[in-house]
């Protein structure tokens, strides 16, 4: 009796080992566009082959007949199949390399057969590789960002296939997981006291991400934000207030939003009804985490999705860079209308080269020299009296003036303004210099730096 039921337990354990997905070798996972026409045609049996590798996960050996039918019977009937074959090959074998290479496969699909329905397949299948390689909220976005693209562009060209539904649902968790960054982002600059950074990154996800999980309590934070602004923000953060009141009305920030806007003598909003009822479904199909889901979430490098929304349509716009109210309005309008300070225009005129001052013969002000002083030494003679005049070049075919001339014979300008440490040490020297010392004579006038003889500070003595 104990060996009879020992080997009952050998059987029942063989067949839950074969029946794993890791031991897809020893088993025909069936594939998903088979072609049912019957023939004996060379292109039909070279498919058929073909069908059954992949199926058998001889993905190498599949791919060569199927290229070997390309490229023998280019007017196949089987021919848009086998193309899609190769690509769902390659979906099939899995990993970064392998998926990259459907990707590509499946492009060209939509690109040579865009009229097919296996087109809107090929769409899904691309939404899926990045689906599948999505890390968790805190990590990379990237693949994130490219499977919510791949998914609106299917929700967008095959509005009604029978992979919208499935792609709209992909679509928010997607958007839950993109949300949650940004609010864990946002609460980190809260927390530290960035209020400005916190309220721009939380007003920015709650009006890109209206679905998720947590939008109330980002709301929250924006108007908390707002009000330790300061009082001229005051209205930003009543609209905080009404916005959780109204669109979030089963939250639980509800009551206290509603208090707040009493205290500050606004007027209370009503609940919409529709997204009470939506709040009301959300909370009677979100899925909880059991103690082993908490335990081995840890170890998954896919991001947790039980708290995305199941209903409501997504967000289908793109995601628009926001800049907080600490940025000057000039600034902010220049930037977001794309305005920028650097531009050209073409020249007509063709002695403008030979008569016009280049820009570098006039170099802006030294830093930390005098009031109004634009860098460059006063158009003067030896005298320093000479009225401006020019200069004639030395090929003789162009002129400048005396102060372009001057600002390229002249050392760089110096700070005449010396540091403290030079005034301790200048007035230490006069203290100790003997009383038959010649008294010190005063630095040249700026003037006579046009007869040769440079304006610089002199050195502090060595001590």
């Amino acid at each position: 009796m104990v060996l009879a039921r020992n080997r009952i337990y050998i059987v029942f354990a063989l067949a839950a080992i074969l029946g794993q997905p890791a031991s897809a070798g020893f088993r025909r996972k069936k594939y998903e566009n088979p072609i049912s026409k019957d023939t004996q045609q060379p292109d039909k049996v070279l498919f058929d082959k073909a069908v059954s590798d992949i199926e058998h996960g001889r993905y190498e050996v599949a791919r060569l007949t199927l290229n070997t039918l390309i490229n023998t019977y280019d007017t196949s009937e089987f021919l848009a199949k086998s193309k899609l074959a190769i690509a769902d090959s390659w979906y099939r074998e899995g990993g970064s390399h392998a998926w990259a290479q459907a990707e590509a496969e499946y492009k060209d699909f939509k690109l040579f057969y865009p009229t097919m329905p296996e087109a809107a397949e090929s769409q899904e299948k691309v939404c899926l590789i990045h689906y599948k390689q999505m890390e968790k909220a805190d990590r990379d976005h990237q693949q994130a960002m490219r499977a919510e693209d791949e998914c609106r562009l299917l929700m967008q060209e095959y509005p009604n296939s029978k992979f919208a539904p499935q792609a709209q649902q992909m679509l928010r968790n997607i958007q839950e997981v993109l949300a949650e960054g940004e609010y864990k982002t946002g609460i980190f600059y809260h927390t530290k006291g960035s209020y400005p950074a916190a309220a721009n990154r939380l007003q920015a996800l709650v009006d890109q991400y209206p679905l998720f999980s947590e939008a109330d309590d980002a709301l929250w934070q924006v108007a908390d934000s707002y009000t330790r602004m300061g009082d001229r923000f005051e209205d930003k953060a009543a609209a905080a207030y009404t916005r959780i009141v109204k669109d979030y009305p089963l939250s639980d920030w509800a009551d206290a939003a509603t208090n707040r806007l009493k205290e500050m003598n606004r007027p209370v909003p009503e609940a919409d009804p529709v997204a009470y009822a939506r709040m009301k479904y959300e909370f009677e199909n979100r899925q909880k985490a059991s103690m082993l889901s908490h335990a081995l979430g840890m170890f998954k490098h896919s991001p947790d999705t039980r708290a995305a929304a199941k209903s409501g349509t997504p967000s289908m716009a793109a995601v628009r860079p926001t800049l907080p109210l600490s940025v000057p309005a000039a600034l902010n309008a220049s930037t977001t209308a794309g305005v920028s300070d650097v531009n050209a225009q073409v020249v007509t005129d063709s002695t403008a080269l030979d008569t016009k001052p280049d820009a570098r013969q006039n170099p802006p002000a030294a830093a930390g020299g005098p009031a109004g002083s634009t860098g460059t030494a006063p158009a003067s003679g030896a005298t320093g009296s000479a009225a401006p005049g020019t200069v004639p070049a030395a090929d003789g075919s162009a002129a400048r003036t005396d102060s372009a001339a001057a600002a390229s014979q002249l050392p760089p300008p110096t700070n005449h303004t010396p540091p403290k440490s030079k005034k301790k040490a200048n007035n230490k020297k006069k203290e100790t210099a003997p009383q038959n010392a010649a008294p010190q004579t005063a630095a040249p006038p700026a003037s006579t730096a046009l007869t040769g003889t440079p304006a610089t500070d002199s050195q502090p003595p060595s001590k």
